[in-house]
């Protein structure tokens, strides 16, 4: 089969796409023919050596990444159901690698059934991307009277919180980097669409609102963008932060939390780890039922490392996938 190899750390062209033998299914686990592969962002720093702060652990090498695959069951390993051979499913590999290939083999508790209605890529989405924003979700509590301010959201996670917001019948207000992704987040269903580089945004923003208070701020993106959309969160706002993209994370002071009455906390890590299995049910099903539609950025598989390079330049709308 073909697949995607790191042999060295490195630079994207680090990634080389090759022929590899294919792998097969131990006890407890399937082999799937892959249809579509989640890249993420750590896997970018997985591959240049600069994940020390990530738990996930270094590969040894040579190494496939990618750890979010959908496709159909080609083969089961021993104990295994043979029933399962001929369905579409779609998994998060968790710690082990194996994704960008044309197969990869997955364990069948890991595994969801996908209808035939459902795209590989938007399966993709959800099970990785997806299970992050529906934990975050799960922390804001929305409600019909919040004003939701999104950064990067023509981003992954962004997108989803976009039709999120709009879904509970909030007010959405979503930032995102250039007209086309404007556009593309209006499209989603945010009341007020705002391009970042637009240096008065805020200000703007604020005068269009009027009366109205930006009661929750979902941040990924850090650096004077999100600084700025923390300074416009209304008295008893709540502030749900997961990355800091664009600089540095948001700063802010005891004395901001008790003045202005708001809540802060970091949304994502080791808080979701216990309740994963629960949060890609959750998000499978946003996807299935159509209440959430993955923006996606697909790439031939034997183009990883140009998926890599438009990945970290942020060249890239909503989750990057790669198609055998």
């Amino acid at each position: 089969m073909k697949a995607i190899r790191l042999h060295a750390f490195g630079p994207a062209e680090n990634l080389v796409y090759e022929e590899v033998p294919d792998p097969a299914p131990d006890s407890g686990m399937v082999l799937l023919d892959v249809e579509a592969a989640g890249v993420h962002l750590v896997d970018t720093m997985i591959r240049a050596g600069t994940n020390d702060k990530s738990p996930i652990p270094v590969p040894e090498l040579p190494t496939i990444p990618g750890r979010e695959v959908a496709g159909r069951v080609s083969a089961v390993g021993p104990d295994v159901d043979p029933s399962w051979v001929g369905k579409r499913v779609v998994v998060h590999l968790g710690m082990v690698p194996g994704g960008y290939a044309e197969r990869a083999v997955a364990k069948v508790e890991s595994l969801y059934e996908l209808p035939d209605h459902v795209d590989a890529a938007q399966a993709v989405a959800a099970i990785g991307t997806g299970r992050t924003t529906a934990g975050i979700l799960r922390q804001a509590h929305l409600t019909a009277d919040d004003v939701v301010l999104i950064t990067a959201a023509a981003g992954g996670i962004g997108s989803y919180l976009v039709q999120a917001a709009r879904n509970a019948g909030a007010v959405a207000i979503g930032l995102a980097g250039g007209p086309e992704k404007v556009e593309t987040v209006r499209s989603l269903g945010a009341q007020y669409a705002i391009d970042y580089r637009n240096p008065d945004w805020a200000t703007e923003l604020k005068q269009d609102l009027g009366d109205q208070e930006v009661t929750v701020l979902f941040d990924g993106v850090g650096g004077p963008n999100g600084q700025q959309a923390f300074n416009l969160l209304g008295t008893g706002g709540r502030a749900l932060m997961f990355g800091w993209s664009g600089g540095g994370p948001i700063e802010f002071t005891h004395e901001d939390l008790m003045t202005r009455g708001l809540t802060a906390g970091w949304a994502i890590g080791a808080k979701l780890t216990r309740q994963l299995r629960t949060l890609e049910a959750a998000a499978l099903e946003e996807t299935i039922t159509g209440r959430w539609k993955a923006l996606t950025t697909t790439f031939p598989l034997s183009e990883a490392a140009t998926a890599h390079r438009a990945l970290e330049t942020r060249a890239t709308t909503g989750k990057v996938v790669l198609v055998p």
